[in-house]
């Protein structure tokens, strides 16, 4: 039986950033039907929407870190045409192999720049954002990371930053178990996608890491299919 109190700090196989090969290309085609399906990407939409409406219009730069396949950055284009907007995307993730599929499966005229980049390493904090996304990403971290890089990411963001991440609760964990044994062709979605809901957050451990960071102003919202939308904003 899972423990369910705790974040479990088991890695998963996608935390290799050796992974490569049709393991990892099949695995980044489930993470995105597997979010399309179950309403995940609307949660990253919604939070952006929160966070630009209302803004003067102008140029800003949207970046996505633990990018993936690219499918939120594409997702993220076509909602903000409809809208009117032209923000700059930038996908970010530390697996080179990863950032290599997410190229080779963008058309050209969506403009989204790629880049290998390792959040913790002390390049990382020379950059600058309007606004940041992380779909999936963060439960990859402990606690203790995400202070320290929430207490740094506050300062390199110019407008904020949206989570979109697992509540880890027991129907979570055996509902993608389930879907995951009798649907997926990948192993290492089938490990990974129980895991992860063992490594997310329950909305405390949330609060707790968000003020742990000094970070103040932001808003924590249960949406479904049992994910957190955490939209952080940077006071100007």
């Amino acid at each position: 039986m899972p423990d369910f109190s705790k974040r479990s700090s088991e890695e998963e196989i996608m935390d290799d950033l050796a992974c490569s090969g049709e393991v990892v290309h099949q695995t980044l085609r489930e993470l995105e039907t597997i979010n399309a399906l179950l309403g995940g990407n609307y949660v990253t939409l919604d939070g952006i929407r929160k966070l630009v409406e209302g803004r003067a219009p102008g140029r800003f730069r949207i970046d996505d870190l633990g990018c993936g396949s690219g499918d939120m950055l594409r997702l993220i284009r076509k909602w903000s045409l409809k809208k009117g907007l032209d923000p700059e995307l930038t996908g970010l993730d530390a697996n080179p192999f990863i950032i290599e599929f997410a190229r080779k499966h963008t058309p050209p005229e969506c403009n989204i720049r790629y880049e290998a980049v390792d959040i913790l390493a002390a390049s990382f904090r020379n950059r600058t954002f309007d606004v940041v996304t992380g779909t999936l990403f963060f439960h990859h971290f402990s606690n203790d990371q995400l202070v320290s890089f929430f207490r740094q990411l506050k300062t390199q963001t110019r407008i904020g930053f949206v989570i979109n991440d697992i509540h880890r609760h027991w129907f979570a964990y055996y509902s993608i178990r389930w879907l995951t044994k009798f649907f997926s062709k990948s192993f290492m979605v089938k490990y990974d996608a129980p895991l992860s809901v063992l490594r997310a957050f329950r909305k405390q451990e949330l609060v707790n890491i968000l003020q742990a960071a000094g970070i103040t102003h932001y808003s924590i919202q249960w949406m479904w299919a049992f994910r957190w939308q955490v939209i952080v904003r940077i006071k100007e």
